[in-house]
């Protein structure tokens, strides 16, 4: 063993520090700097929106996402159970109450055609969220959206450069998000983005992530909002970072099919679905699931892997079966048993952007070891 293999590493060596040295060098280092605007500028052109809304997560842009809907108690919203618990959160946190579907066994991604059941009178919005490669098929949610009247919430963030038909991922929300942490084709290290082509949503977005200041009067306040600003400091790596987001996405397309070509023939795992009817697989990690036929489950093999110097990370755990949630009495009874299965059984091997190919070789050849 010749090191360890962390799950990801981010790769900073554009003009990172080129643009954090305009910053000191200026002192504008605070979100009043010129990098904000160009970001968002810039991330608007590139997912086709009006308008971009930078702040300093994505967990941050999920709440003022749903802030902004002015979503509240006995509102309801559909969202996938197979998520991050950021995504229920935000809705939560309002007084609102997620709806929760299963997801599909074969993409991970939520079913769509679970969607329409579990609409009712209070159903305000759907939650759509695109994981770990591929999208959600986007033609069913927005069809049922708009014949029934529901706002979208399109959580985008681990799909930065993907698309959709050809489309860009975060081109179809009402408001869609993105995050920004270092696992993401674009890291600010923390940041996150909100995007739509609505004037009035925009505006509402760009008040609540800062206080909620009114022009006029700035410290007379109407409203709560939040210091959800995102900084120039940060705005200046999101930036140089989004240079090279098409070799980014590349680079993550080829450690996939290499992935792919060591890992096909091994029994007992489920491989990503490389690609639908509307997308290719941007792997943005490679998540395998183990067969229910093999004794060991995904925290098993995550402790067998971290013992040959692999990181990785299980799997999100089914937003029913949180214990913060079942202690709120919500979900009680609930079953989704895609998510169940996969959340403990699945797992993601090491899929960072400066992974080289012979560390994803070493990475095939240690799970082929604790699986023989």
């Amino acid at each position: 063993m010749t090191g360890f293999i962390p799950v990801n590493e981010p790769v900073l060596d554009g003009n990172e520090k080129k643009y954090l040295a305009q910053c000191i060098d200026t002192g504008w280092i605070s979100s009043e700097g010129p990098f904000v605007r160009e970001f968002e500028s810039r991330f608007a052109a590139r997912v086709g929106r009006k308008h971009s809304v930078a702040v300093c997560n994505g967990s941050a842009a999920l709440d003022a996402a749903a802030a902004a809907l002015r979503l509240g108690p006995g509102d309801e919203v559909i969202m996938p159970t197979f998520t991050i618990i950021s995504c229920a959160s935000a809705v939560s946190r309002l007084g609102a109450t997620p709806v929760l579907v299963d997801c599909d066994p074969k993409t991970w991604n939520m079913d769509p055609a679970a969607i329409e059941d579990r609409i009712t009178e209070r159903t305000r919005a759907i939650m759509v969220v695109h994981l770990y490669g591929l999208p959600v098929d986007m033609d069913p949610v927005m069809e049922i959206a708009q014949r029934r009247g529901l706002r979208v919430i399109e959580d985008a963030a681990e799909m930065i450069g993907q698309t959709y038909r050809g489309r860009p991922c975060g081109s179809f929300g009402d408001l869609s998000t993105f995050s920004f942490y270092p696992n993401k084709h674009v890291t600010t290290g923390e940041g996150g983005m909100i995007v739509t082509d609505d004037d009035a949503l925009a505006e509402r977005c760009r008040s609540l992530r800062n206080l909620c200041f009114i022009p006029a009067r700035r410290f007379v306040h109407k409203e709560l909002g939040w210091n959800f600003r995102m900084t120039n400091l940060q705005a200046a790596v999101g930036l140089a970072q989004l240079e090279r987001l098409d070799e980014f996405v590349a680079r993550k397309r080829r450690s996939f099919a290499r992935y792919m070509d060591l890992l096909s023939d091994v029994r007992g795992i489920q491989l990503p679905v490389a690609s639908t009817a509307f997308a290719e697989n941007i792997n943005w990690v490679f998540g395998i699931v183990l067969d229910d036929a093999l004794e060991m489950d995904a925290s098993g093999a995550i402790q067998r892997l971290a013992g040959q110097g692999i990181g990785t990370r299980p799997f999100f755990w089914p937003i029913h079966e949180q214990p913060v949630y079942r202690r709120m009495g919500l979900f009680l009874g609930e079953k989704h048993p895609c998510a169940e299965r996969i959340a403990r059984r699945g797992f993601y091997l090491p899929s960072g952007l400066a992974l080289t190919e012979e560390q994803i070789a070493r990475v095939a050849e240690s799970v082929r070891r604790i699986l023989a």
